[in-house]
């Protein structure tokens, strides 16, 4: 929300639009909060947990409504420093257990691809609508889980970026771009190849399997493991789940609370906290369903006035970019862009120079 209002409320004749845009960005990123920060994450959580081990969703809800308030609420940071630490171990095993479950399918891939490609350009509509409606929904789908995944185009993440220790802005940005990569081309083909190569998809029809619609779509990745792994396989999805979602609770819970602290000022993020507790446990007891079209919709508000900021401010971002490709890649001696304030740039210029001294 600031770089809304400083950045783009620093071009001329844009101070105005770039306070409504941070306004209405911070009341969407609080809203949001809830749902893909919250709500879709606690009913993935309770949905797998009860998929391996059988236990009550309730029960899960109210086993998370502690472990977060307790580092909201509580202050007990050692919880999040221990998931922080965690996770990255968890990753690396979930990489390599899909790698694992593709080899050992290794000769289905090819029908998989063609079951993809079949899927996103089927000119035939679901419902029998006119023709294209098939790619606009696979568009659509494809969009709104893109958005879930990696948050690009958000603004979400910006917050986190905008608090790192590097110099250089388009440093920084070099990151975010190969977070979305990452994410998007790398963790979430290999979900996909090993879900439809498991055999919990139809790949002529599009249709669950049996025995994984008994599961839920919530809980195919769970099912896709457990064929190969047998229960252990299904127990590390679980578990590696309520980690990921759990961190990820916990890093939305300061995005919104930021947000809060924007509109009403810092008094307000205690009660947001309250709140966003107590939403565990609706999210907990949720149809999973209305927790992803809460989520979505509320996705669609934020990212309104955050691209917009983009597009205006896009032409100062590339020649930022062009400014550190030509003096990193091309070698040429010219004056960095460390920042498009003037006070910051100068401040900046002088910690090089005494860097260099």
């Amino acid at each position: 929300m600031y770089y809304l209002r400083d950045g783009l409320g620093s071009k001329k004749g844009c101070k105005t639009i770039g306070i409504i845009l941070a306004t209405l960005f911070s009341c969407f990123c609080l809203l949001a909060s809830f749902g893909i920060g919250n709500m879709s994450q606690v009913n993935s959580m309770v949905a797998n947990v009860h998929t391996a081990f059988g236990v009550p969703e309730i029960a899960t809800g109210i086993f998370l409504f502690f472990a977060v308030a307790l580092v909201i609420l509580g202050g007990l940071k050692r919880i999040a420093a221990m998931t922080e630490k965690i996770v990255p171990f968890m990753v690396v095993a979930y990489l390599v257990g899909t790698l694992i479950i593709i080899i050992m399918h290794i000769t289905t891939i090819p029908a998989v691809f063609v079951s993809i490609i079949r899927g996103a350009f089927n000119l035939k509509s679901a419902t029998g609508g006119v023709v294209g409606s098939g790619i606009a929904l696979a568009m659509q789908m494809g969009m709104k889980r893109g958005v879930f995944s990696n948050e690009a185009g958000l603004g979400s993440s910006v917050m986190v970026h905008s608090s790192s220790n590097v110099r250089e802005p388009i440093r920084q940005g070099m990151w975010g771009i190969f977070e979305v990569f990452a994410d998007t081309i790398v963790v979430c083909t290999l979900t996909a190849l090993t879900i439809l190569s498991s055999g919990a998809i139809d790949l002529a029809t599009g249709q669950m399997s049996t025995e994984a619609a008994q599961v839920g779509s919530s809980s195919l990745m769970s099912y896709a493991f457990s064929q190969t792994f047998g229960k252990p396989g299904a127990w590390f999805i679980a578990l590696a789940i309520l980690l990921f979602a759990y961190s990820t609770v916990l890093g939305w819970s300061h995005y919104g609370a930021t947000a809060c602290e924007y509109l009403f000022g810092t008094k307000s993020v205690t009660v947001y906290r309250v709140v966003f507790v107590i939403i565990v446990l609706a999210g907990s007891v949720m149809e999973a369903q209305l927790a992803w079209d809460i989520s979505d919709t509320f996705n669609g508000l934020m990212m309104i006035p955050n691209l917009i900021g983009v597009l205006v401010l896009s032409p100062l971002v590339m020649k930022c970019t062009k400014n550190y490709v030509d003096r990193k890649i091309h070698g040429k001696n010219i004056k960095p862009m460390l920042s498009m304030f003037p006070d910051i740039q100068e401040e900046h210029e002088k910690e090089v120079l005494h860097g260099a001294q």
